[in-house]
């Protein structure tokens, strides 16, 4: 059996669509699946945010989660410096842990809002692409990815919205949307 292909390669889910956090949940799982070890690290979703696939993953021994910020998801119209404080916080655990060796893949979940709304620098989350080992994979995700990125990625998935039931009046629904 040939061995396997060792470079990381940086991925970027992003759109208006369903899907990019499972999208990267499902990058997870996979590479479990073949004893590698992940880490996803949420940016908006902070602290009580457990979702059924936070709990799922906390199952799986080769997948970390860590999330940061005060309970529930950050307001975009309402930023607090304790906001800030968080995902500056997230940034520093993320660097290290990518730079720890101890991850073949790091997701950084909603990474762009992060980016968009001021909590983390561009300059920042670019570092990290650059620098990190030749090993790690990352996976960004979030809607309104800065479009600058593509160029430093190997892959970027554009989800994009054809109907959504919040249209239609119908809230998230356990086991199908958290």
């Amino acid at each position: 059996m040939p061995e396997p292909d060792l470079a990381g390669s940086v991925l970027i889910f992003t759109g208006n669509g369903k899907g990019k956090t499972t999208a990267a949940i499902g990058a997870a799982v996979r590479a479990s699946g073949h004893g590698l070890k992940s880490l996803m690290v949420l940016f908006m979703k902070g602290s009580g945010f457990c979702h059924g696939e936070i709990t799922a993953l906390s199952q799986i021994p080769e997948i970390a989660v860590k999330n940061f910020g005060h309970e529930g998801w950050v307001d975009k119209n309402n930023i607090r410096p304790e906001d800030i404080k968080e995902a500056k916080a997230a940034l520093q655990y993320s660097r290290e842990a990518i730079l720890s060796n101890q991850y073949d893949l790091v997701i950084l979940d909603e990474i762009h809002p992060a980016i968009e709304c001021g909590l983390v620098e561009y300059n920042d989350i670019l570092d990290i692409i650059k620098n990190r080992p030749f090993k790690v994979s990352l996976i960004l995700t979030g809607r309104n990815a800065d479009k600058r990125l593509f160029e430093y990625c190997d892959v970027v998935t554009q989800m994009s919205m054809i109907k959504h039931q919040y249209g239609q009046g119908i809230n998230a629904r356990k086991g199908l949307d958290y």
